[in-house]
């Protein structure tokens, strides 16, 4: 027997794995990942009246400074003598002028100027000042921090070592059940490692791809690409293995097993990746800077996660043979997934009988999960944003016991108008509490306007929109601060649904189509995974009120889970799909959809299982916004596996027979063809 084609083979194998090996030292040790310097707008809308006003304040004197609120409490009250060792103390941190007793008299408050630039320094500086107050305070009066300084600090730490911890949560939830799946001490080892690399490299790349095109990111983007690469690099593992598994079970040469696996797996992962990343660019539409650049990020990111899957793990795989299965070597002769009489032939077996029936009773499921819609609330605040709350947070809801309302983080109206004129006009609105002239330069004004109601009140919100049109025929006057900003993001977010939604479902359909060159097909499966989003927001609302006490879901949530349950959940059904064309080529549709959901069902319920947990391990990071969005997804991926994938799609189309692939038909190679 002629070794030469083996021995060439095994070389291109080696090659390959040099080259990705060279390419992965390159972009891990020579280009790294970059960094950036981040803007106080960088989580603002584009052009947004607040965000104007938070550009602008860099031209005033001392615009680029943060403030801190220094908080000084006794629920006996502060005496006479206490508050005047109280101002020594402040005055050694900074606090600008005398401290501010409240009225009741249990509690005086003073501002710190933080001329730090960049989290790291700003944290630093509010750690020092917590540490002065912690060792100089007279017993008997807590002292806190808060303030827009001590908010960032407080952030800056749920971030720091958060990849490493996130990183490692992942890789371990990854490694667990990859070892439950594969029921090898050494086969999972393979795709983790492989997987693992492709994470690191697509974190450089994506955050040196954003620097290049001067996207904006944030700590939480690198965070989030991680869960996505490791989730979609892990399906699409799981997904060659397992036909890679079953070619050795019909095939003695492990090359050419490898081949037809390859080849029977590559339309599905290219079609599944291809749709991921045209959902991830419409992020690009985006009012948000950070938010266009986790749309790019992520892209890159599924790149990678594919070409990993498709051309490093097949030669991995090749590197070993078959004993990397032990001990569950496949031999020749076993039966194939397709042949064997799983719980997923049992259950297709139940879908055929009724298939109306199943239909029917997956839409009641999801339609019961979905009622909870209905309720949902969103706009949360920055103070509810921390799973746990730090101490900024709390001590800023001690400050507004003892003082009103957004006295130390007040509304900014900022003119070039006259602001003597501003400000009277300012203060005849209706909630108004007081104005104060600020800081001036460069041409600008600003007015600090301290408003009558609770921050983040229906009445607030009424107020911002008062003064914005009263100020509206000033000439150049912005209304801005954490309550108008909160505001214009809301409003941004729903402008974002209704632009990005849309756009979302017609490139996925339009995708489909060329891929499957149908139109029934694709219209199903996005309608399919639309249903399991309305189902899964709706049952994760329940969680959130009944369970973890959220009142309220952040206002970017639905657009993400909406963009990642539709473009993720789309990958299953082209998973179950593309085996369904490739075996109704020779079964017909009716036995093709059954062959497909016993070949796949265990491979795919693994990958969405597998999945929803690495999507779970988000709640790592303390932050609301990254919890209630991996329950969703979570949720929603669960769903779409356990259910939608496994009985519903194929119920509809056994029930509807060759019309589900209309207007194309398949040929006898599997194909969908005229």
């Amino acid at each position: 027997m002629d070794s030469t084609p083996t021995r060439n083979r095994r070389l291109t194998i080696w090659l390959v794995l040099a080259v990705a090996v060279a390419g992965a030292f390159a972009a891990l040790a020579l280009i790294g990942e970059a960094t950036l310097e981040p803007q106080p707008t960088d989580a603002l809308p584009v052009d947004a009246d607040s965000t104007v006003v938070t550009q602008l304040q860099a031209q005033l004197p001392q615009g680029d400074s943060s403030a801190a609120v220094l908080l000084f409490t006794s629920d006996d009250g502060l005496p006479a003598d206490g508050l005047r060792s109280l101002q020594a103390l402040a005055d050694e941190v900074g606090v600008q002028g005398e401290l501010v007793p409240s009225q009741d008299g249990t509690a005086a408050f003073g501002l710190v100027t933080i001329e730090e630039q960049g989290a790291t320094a700003v944290a630093d500086r509010v750690g020092s000042i917590r540490d002065a107050l912690a060792e100089g305070v007279p017993d008997g009066v807590s002292a806190e921090v808060t303030g827009p300084a001590a908010i960032e600090a407080d952030l800056a730490a749920v971030f720091d070592g958060a990849d490493v911890s996130l990183l490692l949560a992942t890789a371990t939830v990854v490694a667990l059940l990859l070892l439950i799946t594969y029921r090898s001490p050494l086969l999972w080892l393979v795709p983790l490692t492989v997987v693992g690399v492709a994470d690191r490299v697509a974190a450089a790349m994506a955050t040196q791809t954003l620097a290049l095109v001067d996207i904006a990111w944030d700590e939480s983007t690198v965070g989030i690409l991680s869960v996505l690469v490791f989730g979609a690099g892990t399906d699409y593992a799981l997904l060659l293995i397992s036909r890679y598994r079953d070619e050795l079970k019909q095939h003695a040469d492990r090359f050419h097993a490898m081949r037809r696996a390859w080849r029977g797996t590559a339309e599905a992962v290219v079609s599944s990746s291809t749709t991921v990343v045209v959902a991830l660019l419409t992020l690009l539409l985006s009012s948000f800077p950070t938010t266009r650049g986790l749309g790019v990020a992520c892209a890159v990111g599924v790149v990678i996660a594919a070409v990993a899957a498709l051309v490093v793990l097949p030669c991995a795989l090749l590197v070993f043979g078959r004993w990397i299965f032990w001990p569950l070597v496949p031999r020749v002769g076993q039966p194939t997934l397709v042949e064997s009489r799983s719980v997923w032939r049992r259950v297709g077996n139940a879908v055929d009988r009724r298939p109306t029936g199943a239909v029917l009773g997956a839409l009641v499921v999801l339609a019961l999960l979905a009622v909870g819609v209905t309720q949902i609330s969103t706009g949360l605040r920055q103070a509810d944003q921390f799973l746990e709350k730090p101490e900024s947070i709390a001590a800023g809801e001690r400050l507004a016991e003892s003082f009103p309302a957004g006295y130390t983080d007040p509304t900014v109206v900022l003119t070039r108008a006259d602001a003597a004129q501003v400000q009277q006009v300012v203060e005849g609105v209706d909630g108004v509490e007081s104005v104060r002239p600020g800081a001036e330069g460069d041409g600008l004004a600003q007015l600090d306007v301290v408003l009558s109601s609770a921050a983040g009140s229906a009445e607030s919100g009424a107020t911002i929109e008062r003064l914005r049109d009263a100020t509206g025929g000033l000439g150049e006057t912005w209304v801005g601060g954490t309550e108008a900003a909160e505001m214009d993001a809301a409003d941004a977010s729903a402008r974002d649904r209704l632009v990005v939604i849309p756009l979302i479902l017609a490139l996925v359909v339009l995708v489909l189509v060329g891929l499957l060159r149908s139109v029934v097909a694709p219209l199903i499966l996005v309608g399919t995974v639309v249903a399991t989003y309305f189902a899964s927001l709706g049952a994760s609302w329940w969680l959130f009120t009944q369970v973890f006490g959220f009142d309220r879901l952040d206002v970017g949530v639905p657009l993400l889970a909406f963009l990642f349950l539709v473009a993720l959940g789309v990958d299953y059904n082209i998973f179950l799909v593309t085996r369904a064309a490739e075996e109704a080529g020779e079964h017909g549709t009716r036995q093709g959809m059954l062959r497909a959901l016993t070949a796949t069902g265990g491979v795919i319920t693994s990958a969405g299982i597998l999945l929803a947990a690495v999507f779970a391990v988000l709640g790592v990071l303390p932050l609301v916004v990254l919890a209630q969005l991996g329950v969703v997804i979570c949720v929603g991926v669960l769903l779409d596996t356990l259910l939608v994938r496994t009985v519903l799609v194929p119920a509809i189309a056994v029930r509807m027979g060759d019309r589900f692939w209309w207007p194309r038909q398949l040929d006898r190679r599997g194909r969908i063809g005229a």
